[in-house]
């Protein structure tokens, strides 16, 4: 997981048409499963599929449970939560992107939060014990 820049999500949304829009939301609902730590969540490639084969019905459904996730999340680190998901549902109905954006925000405090991660190349030599 890494954070990413909003302007250049929304940018890059608008330049490819739409396309890396789909990347954002699959990786958007992703995250926010990954960071809610509770297994069973629908995969942003079956949210975006369901959206798509009901014309967005279910997209309204997704912005609503994506505030639960995020609120749950932050709940589960101490931080205050407000209930999001009426904003997002708001927002995804009058200009998606915008809610989109706010969660982007939301989850990149959160990963901006964590410890970092360190990789097995970038762990110090263990030492040895002397030779005697």
């Amino acid at each position: 997981m890494k954070q990413r820049s909003i302007p250049v999500c929304i940018l890059l949304s608008i330049i490819t048409c739409g396309i890396y829009g789909i990347y954002w939301f699959i990786m958007l609902t992703n995250e926010s499963n990954y960071l809610c730590g509770r297994p069973g969540y629908v995969s942003g490639g079956t949210a975006f599929l369901l959206s798509l084969i009901t014309c967005n019905i279910y997209g309204l459904y997704w912005a609503y449970k994506m505030g639960e996730k995020i609120d749950f999340a932050k709940q589960s680190r101490g931080w205050p939560s407000s209930n999001s998901g009426i904003l997002y549902l708001i927002l995804e109905l009058l200009i998606p992107v915008v809610g989109w954006a706010l969660m982007q925000n939301e989850i990149n405090n959160m990963i901006a939060a964590m410890p970092p991660m360190q990789s097995p190349m970038q762990q110090p030599p263990m030492q040895q014990p002397p030779m005697q």
